[in-house]
C-alpha cells in the first residue's frame, strides 16, 4: 500500500507526534519528514516503510482509499 502525505500528518496528529517523534521512531532525519509531508519529496520505499512501521508499532492503521480516499485509524 501506498502511504500519502496527508495520512502521515493524520496519523501523527492521532497519536499527537510531533515532527521530531516520528522522525525519531523511524530513524529519519526530521528534514525528511516535514519534505514529505508538505510534498517537497515524495520519500523513497526504505524511509516510507520505516514511517509506517513505525506508526504500525504505535497502534495506527492505514486505511486504503475505499471510496472514501485513503485515511488512518488507530487500533482499539
Amino acid at each position: 500500500m501506498a502511504v500519502t502525505s496527508a495520512q502521515i500528518r493524520m496519523a501523527r496528529g492521532a497519536l499527537n507526534w510531533t515532527v521530531r517523534d516520528l522522525a525519531e521512531a523511524a530513524g529519519v532525519h526530521r528534514n525528511t519528514i516535514s519534505n514529505i509531508e508538505v510534498g517537497r519529496y515524495a520519500g523513497d520505499q526504505k524511509t516510507l516503510e520505516a514511517v509506517v512501521k513505525a506508526f504500525q508499532q504505535a497502534g495506527v492503521e492505514f486505511i486504503d482509499a475505499n471510496g472514501g480516499g485513503p485515511g488512518v485509524r488507530l487500533r482499539k
